[in-house]
């Protein structure tokens, strides 16, 4: 499948394109920012929070918790970080944001993929954060901006809003196999 996705097209790799882009997409992306990155010019943290209810009928929601603080951590201390540490959640959103645009709607089956895997990294971090038990997942995304340079007498560059973007995605539902 990874030689029909990066071989010249051909009638074979067109004609089975869908079934390959699907083996291909999100594990085997394969792009040549290595050699022309592309650096963010903001930082995301995506935030999380979850829901339960109770035997009483009460659905008791959580606080929100930082969902990239765990790979920021291991980034910051792991001298040879994965890529996957560094990127899977980065990737996620992006592709996430160039699939749904503005309105959180999947408008193809690739979106609706890359929607179920957002949302099951992000329910795999708040298992491991020990909330406890829970049904729903709710994302938000706050888009910072990185402040300039100082400048050459070393004052530091007036800056407007440090949060750009406040996204709050809804709510999803989540099961013991992921979403």
């Amino acid at each position: 499948m990874v030689f029909l996705h990066v071989a010249p097209a051909n009638a074979v790799s067109q004609r089975y394109s869908r079934q390959i882009d699907a083996w291909i997409y999100p594990l085997f992306e394969q792009n040549w920012r290595l050699f022309a990155p592309d650096p963010d010019s903001v930082n995301r943290r995506i935030l999380a929070r979850t829901a339960h209810t109770a035997p009483d009928g009460t659905v008791k929601v959580s606080d929100w918790f930082d969902v990239t603080a765990a790979d920021r951590s291991d980034v910051r201390h792991n001298p040879f970080p994965s890529h996957t540490t560094q990127n899977l959640l980065r990737r996620a959103w992006t592709s996430y944001v160039e699939l749904h645009g503005g309105d959180d709607r999947p408008h193809s089956e690739r979106a609706a993929m890359i929607q179920r895997y957002l949302y099951n990294i992000a329910s795999d971090r708040a298992a491991d954060h020990g909330g406890g038990p829970f049904e729903s997942l709710q994302l938000r995304v706050l888009t910072l901006a990185i402040a300039p340079p100082p400048t050459p007498d070393g004052r530091q560059a007036p800056t407007a809003s440090r949060v750009t973007e406040n996204r709050l995605l809804p709510w999803r539902k989540v099961n013991r196999d992921g979403i």
